[in-house]
């Protein structure tokens, strides 16, 4: 029997975010999502036996403004009262660099699921003032949002639409060992 030496991580909210980016008319909206909760199964030894687990909970998603907010939550983009949470579930990681790794997973988004891959950054690993052990990583990725159900927009009376179909995905974690 082989014996595995990955450990278990659980993402420190108060010290991770995850943020994104939209084309909205002629600038960019940018936005969160506050709560979120994830585990990382780490083995440093043998990093492509790792993996990682995701969730997001939609209706956390915050732009700063709420009317914006409260048409996000519903039907014409995230559906929250039907589809709760966004999920990513790693399938494969593979090395791709000394601290680099892509990280391939089914990423679910108003229940369709897609997978994608993650290029992902270990950013080290560390003990905070109390002895606990912490691990960082983020990863930047860019989605079509058509391709999980966002299908809202409006067309402007000089071409082209309100809401640009490309988001950008930021994902900053800090995860502490248990």
């Amino acid at each position: 029997m082989a014996t595995t030496t990955a450990r278990t991580y659980t993402i420190d909210k108060s010290h991770s975010e995850a943020i994104f980016q939209v084309r909205h008319l002629v600038t960019k909206v940018r936005g969160r999502f506050s709560d979120f909760e994830g585990t990382i199964q780490l083995d440093e030894a043998s990093p492509e036996a790792s993996s990682v687990a995701f969730t997001i909970q939609a209706t956390s998603i915050d732009t700063n403004e709420p009317d914006r907010d409260k048409h996000l939550r519903s039907e014409d983009f995230f559906a929250v009262e039907q589809f709760k949470a966004i999920t990513f579930k790693s399938k494969r990681i593979s090395k791709t660099g000394a601290e680099t790794f892509d990280v391939t997973g089914d990423l679910t988004i108003r229940g369709v699921t897609k997978e994608i891959t993650l290029p992902v950054t270990h950013l080290g690993k560390a003990k905070d003032p109390w002895g606990n052990d912490k691990v960082g990583f983020e990863t930047e990725v860019t989605i079509n949002r058509k391709d999980f159900g966002l299908q809202w927009n409006a067309p402007l009376e000089t071409g082209g639409f309100l809401v640009g179909d490309e988001v950008k995905v930021s994902l900053s974690v800090q995860a502490a060992g248990q």
